[in-house]
């Protein structure tokens, strides 16, 4: 309930009024049934307008950290990620992925939208970076279609280091379903899963019109001693998985 009362009364509004929102492909996402969302990240509003233009109801991964803080702040992040489709993910054990892949498949055997972004973290500068394969890894285990989903202009609504928005127009772009039945069974092969992750992030770069840079955003963001933000990885394949 409290989903859609965000979305449509208490949020929902004043964001359509910053952001004079669009979407543009939305009968690529299905009405019913689970699906894969791989979009890239320009910014924190990244996981607003996306719920906010798309119909049904979706699930994100999210770092612990927004439901562990302490004190009455600390309460209110816990029920508002809760309540707008956060699950939360525990990242500084040596299963961290292996976790987040779980509960990722927990959401699709549901019969739900899951979103991941495959950079892992937001872009420093605009443009689209290396993605991780845990979102691939996801993909192959489960035979769910991926949606790739391009955010245009949240960059500039809410540019990093901000904390008030500035009004602009946001674009968000659906691409049709990428299918990747082609390698069932090939799940945990290291080459596969980084085959399938580079055409998802091909399809972004078509779609945001965003440059390609072949790197890690977080390693950039960690040589230049910014904050250290990640996303499933795919599990390290055992030897012989890659033959």
């Amino acid at each position: 309930m409290w989903y859609y009362l965000f979305k449509y009364i208490f949020m929902g509004p004043a964001l359509r009024l910053m952001g004079r929102p669009r979407i543009e492909g939305l009968e690529n996402i299905p009405k019913d049934g689970a699906a894969l969302i791989a979009s890239n990240h320009m910014a924190v509003v990244d996981s607003f307008y996306l719920p906010l233009m798309v119909p049904r109801r979706i699930f994100f991964l999210a770092k612990s950290e927004y439901f562990t803080e302490k004190g009455l702040k600390g309460r209110f992040k816990k029920w508002f990620f809760s309540t707008s489709g956060q699950i939360p993910i525990d990242r500084s054990g040596a299963s961290a992925a292996a976790d987040a892949l779980l509960a990722g498949k927990k959401v699709l055997e549901d019969g739900r939208l899951l979103c991941l972004y495959p950079e892992g973290t937001r872009s420093p500068d605009g443009r689209l970076y290396k993605g991780k394969t845990g979102l691939a890894r996801i993909a192959l285990e489960t035979g769910t279609p991926v949606i790739p989903i391009a955010m245009v202009g949240t960059d500039r609504i809410n540019p990093p280091g901000t904390v008030l928005p500035r009004p602009t127009r946001i674009v968000v772009r659906v691409g049709e379903p990428l299918d990747f039945s082609r390698y069932e069974g090939m799940a945990g092969n290291r080459f596969i899963e980084r085959a399938v992750t580079d055409e998802i992030m091909y399809a972004l770069m078509r779609l945001g019109g965003q440059q390609y840079v072949d790197v890690y955003a977080a390693s950039l963001k960690n040589a230049d001693g910014g904050a250290k933000t990640a996303a499933p990885t795919a599990p390290a394949a055992k030897p012989g998985d890659a033959a």
